[in-house]
């Protein structure tokens, strides 16, 4: 089997803030835009910011960073007292301008902005049904299937409230929702609680975000998350919760190995701590006799931290990452692929020459990048190169808002570990076992989502989907 060169670490999916500022004394707009910022590792492809001015929705959004996108000359035009962000990474839906969030639509009851995290695993079912009734949809992504749901619900609904929990009936999937209203600010989270979100406050001000890492950023307080299965409205009339139903907790476990950013905290656990204990578990489960521990840049790095210290060998520097790479930039052609890791990362060879070499991070997927880095390692002069990972294999796709490819590009679907260590170039490779994930979180992984490990998905998945999602050209 011939693996594509295509890019090998799962893509983040999206991230999304939202304030609600009853005295107006806040620039909701900056506020966001600093959220957002805080929330830029979620999502590179496109960002967006809606604001409530005086009832009336107005709204900015484009391909490109946050401060690609926005100025000051932009941020000073969105006036208001509440607002949504987004940053987006496509999941479901092409990489189009149109496809940006939060969507802002108009309907027969009123009018709202929309920012989605998450993926629906039925959304093209309800979208077939919805164009055949005569729904005219602008976008190909899922978000403007819970936006139509909402807007026709609303018509038989007392609230939009009494809408949401309606549109909840029909959904299945992952969503963590930020919705703005003229009057109110809206969060709601899947009866799973796939994806993440917390509430917290700032002077008189209530916000949502993505990851707590937001709320540091701009000075909020963290209250708590957002209930699985809970809709928080937020008004001049105070703050009301809803429970669409007692959701079970099944956090997206990659959460904590990949996505979050290490200095946020989800459901009350830190990500920092958890990556460190994974890197300590890992050595425990797969020590080996080496001169360094290194880990790959960023994510990589912390359970390196912890693997060091259990093992009690040094924990060195490898690689120095760029952090100026934007959203795109000049591929290299075909025959300077080397080109491309080497834009990301450079052995630092006076920490790696002459030694053996414990080289950690947090999954594969298809193997492309970890071959070319380990290259990296060994033209550095690395004398031996094992490869650790503190997850364990990642060998079934993901459905509810993460990257993952088809299952036959999983490369620890269709080989043995040592075959992996083999097509890699590493001396030897090991993962952490399901048990030693266990181990990590007190025994409690099955409050978290490890579908992506065992196959076992919290929602039934359609046979099709995998053909909706070429369709819609992710």
């Amino acid at each position: 089997m011939c693996f594509k060169e295509l890019e090998e670490y799962f893509k983040d999916h999206c991230g999304i803030f939202g304030i609600y500022c009853p005295d107006g004394k806040l620039d909701v707009a900056k506020i966001t835009y600093f959220g957002l910022y805080a929330l830029q590792h979620r999502g590179q492809e496109s960002s967006g910011i809606a604001v409530n001015d005086a009832g009336n929705i107005i709204y900015h959004k484009d391909n490109g960073l946050v401060n690609e996108v926005f100025n000051e000359v932009v941020l000073n035009h969105l006036k208001g007292y509440s607002a949504v962000g987004h940053v987006r990474y496509s999941t479901t839906g092409k990489s189009d301008r149109e496809n940006a969030q939060p969507l802002v639509i108009k309907y027969r009851k009123g009018h709202m902005a929309l920012a989605h995290n998450g993926n629906l695993v039925n959304a093209h079912i309800i979208r077939e049904k919805l164009e055949q009734e005569g729904a005219i949809f602008q976008t190909t992504i899922d978000s403007e299937v819970i936006a139509s749901l909402i807007s026709r619900n609303r018509i038989k609904s007392e609230n939009i409230e009494g809408a949401i929990l309606k549109t909840m009936d029909e959904i299945k999937g992952a969503y963590s929702l930020l919705i703005l209203t003229p009057n109110k600010l809206i969060a709601v989270r899947d009866p799973y609680g796939l994806r993440p979100l917390v509430m917290g406050k700032i002077n008189n001000s209530i916000c949502f975000a993505s990851e707590t890492c937001a709320l540091d950023t701009i000075g909020a307080e963290y209250i708590r998350d957002v209930e699985p299965g809970e809709i928080i409205s937020v008004s001049r009339n105070g703050i009301k919760s809803i429970k669409y139903e007692n959701g079970t907790k099944h956090l997206c476990v990659f959460e904590f190995i990949y996505f979050a950013r290490a200095d946020s905290y989800l459901e009350g656990i830190s990500v920092y701590e958890i990556r460190k204990r994974l890197g300590k578990q890992l050595c425990k489960e797969s020590y080996v006799d080496c001169d360094i521990v290194i880990g790959v840049p960023d994510s990589g790095t912390t359970a390196a931290i912890g693997f060091a210290e259990e093992a009690g060998i040094p924990f060195s520097e490898g690689f120095i990452k760029n952090r100026y790479i934007g959203r795109t930039f000049i591929k290299p052609e075909q025959t300077q692929r080397e080109i491309a890791v080497k834009i990301k990362l450079n052995v630092l060879k006076s920490n790696v020459a002459g030694k053996k070499v414990v080289l950690i991070d947090d999954s594969i997927v298809r193997g492309t990048t970890s071959r070319k880095i380990i290259k990296m390692l060994r033209d550095a002069g690395a004398t031996e190169v094992h490869l650790r990972i503190s997850s364990p294999p990642v060998v079934f796709p993901c459905y509810y808002g993460i990257d993952t490819p088809d299952r036959k590009e999983l490369i620890a679907a269709n080989y043995s570990t040592e075959e992996i260590a083999r097509i890699l170039g590493a001396d030897s490779l090991e993962y952490l076992s399901l048990n030693g994930l266990n181990e990590v979180f007190d025994g409690r992984i099955h409050q978290f989502c490890t579908a992506c490990f065992s196959g076992e998905y919290v929602t039934e998945i359609p046979e099709n989907f995998n053909k909706y999602i070429l369709e819609e050209g992710v």
